[in-house]
């Protein structure tokens, strides 16, 4: 209130600064909102007229950004043991389609497991790879951080986020030329006017709580993997295992067998169902009716694992 500045200010800058320590030293660029973060990825990828693949096992948000960009969302199954799109059907879909664009989503939490596999095809074919890390607050592979293997990451922080700013998105890149447009798009295009974008500004007031929360980010992270470890892997044999080297946020703890107390699915109704477009996507079916999601939630309680909801 007593700077005068209540967008694009110095929290804004704080918050981008925090977050790209986060991400490996990958300039971060904060909007009011994750469609912000992809559209302005979507837009400098040049996928207008275009088709994007993306998984069918994902938000919504996903292909109707894809939509909103001008582009045609091309959907790709994904594999059963983590959820997320799967090189094979990549591999099958860029030699069909020929995509701008390849929209690669972790999906619960961790890395989807064919990031590196998916990453490399994507610069061999000269495929622009968006990662939609808005599950994936503190995730790394060998300690690379979510939004890092690509040409793009977009995190959400979202209400329901690991962590939060109520609403509010990041684009992370490592591309100078990228996080320019970014910067421009969110704001009309100013200063030049070069990056035809619209108000995506995050205001100084959700930057601040942007800083605290990042700042608390890996006590949450270190919390939800220790209750995962101690607790809930001993109560679930059928869970979603993660490889050696990767650590989940773990926004949700998925198991594979139906549970009587659950937060429900990740999601239940596949986006190419919703869209109507007719693809036979095996696992993305699959998976829709065949995972569950544990409570796990952050509290700095003690463990009390006799509770209907397990606490950290």
């Amino acid at each position: 209130m007593d700077n005068q500045r209540w967008s694009e200010g110095p929290l804004t800058a704080r918050f981008e600064d925090l977050w790209s320590a986060h991400c490996d030293g990958a300039a971060s660029v904060a909007f009011g909102s994750w469609t912000g973060g992809a559209l302005a990825a979507l837009t400098y990828a040049g996928v207008k007229g275009g088709t994007v693949v993306c998984p069918s096992n994902t938000f919504m948000a996903t292909p109707l950004a894809v939509r909103a960009a001008g582009a045609e969302p091309v959907f790709a199954d994904c594999r059963r043991d983590d959820l997320c799109l799967s090189y094979e059907a990549v591999e099958e879909a860029i030699a069909r389609h020929r995509p701008r664009a390849v929209f690669l989503v972790h999906i619960g939490g961790h890395l989807a497991f064919d990031v590196e596999r998916i990453a490399a095809l994507c610069r061999s074919e000269g495929v622009f790879l968006i990662e939609d890390c808005a599950h994936a607050h503190g995730a790394s592979l060998d300690g690379a951080r979510a939004g890092t293997f690509g040409d793009a990451g977009i995190y959400s922080f979202y209400a329901t986020k690991t962590i939060s700013t109520g609403e509010g998105g990041m684009l992370v890149t490592r591309d100078p030329e990228l996080a320019a447009f970014a910067r421009g798009f969110r704001n009309y295009g100013k200063p030049d006017h070069e990056a035809f974008g619209l108000n995506f500004r995050l205001s100084e007031f959700t930057a601040a709580i942007g800083i605290v929360q990042t700042e608390r980010l890996p006590e949450i992270v270190a919390a939800k993997n220790r209750i995962a470890r101690d607790v809930l892997d001993h109560e679930h044999a059928s869970r979603l295992e993660l490889p050696s080297g990767m650590i989940s946020g773990y926004y949700k703890y998925i198991v594979f067998d139906e549970i009587p107390k659950t937060t429900g699915r990740v999601y239940e109704q596949p986006c190419h169902r919703l869209m109507g477009h007719q693809v036979d996507l095996p696992n993305t079916d699959w998976v829709a009716e065949n995972h569950w999601c544990v409570p796990l939630y952050y509290h700095p309680d003690p463990v009390r694992p006799d509770h209907d909801t397990v606490e950290a």
